[in-house]
């Protein structure tokens, strides 16, 4: 998966870019709270995308 689809699906979702670390992004769900670090790779596998939605609260990938 892309990480601008990934991005695309977190904005929908409600998430909210919180900062830019070194290597990750960090990502807060404002509905539950939660937070999560997304990679700045090109390409995420698959696994890893849904593992970053279940972090954050988002049940659909």
């Amino acid at each position: 998966m892309k990480r601008s689809e990934l991005i695309r699906h977190l904005s929908k979702h409600g998430c909210v870019l919180l900062r830019e670390g070194g290597r990750h992004s960090i990502w807060q769900n404002k509905k539950t709270g939660e937070m999560t670090a997304v990679p700045r790779h090109n390409e995420i596998k698959e696994f890893m995308a849904q593992k970053i939605c279940k972090d954050i609260g988002i049940i659909d990938l």
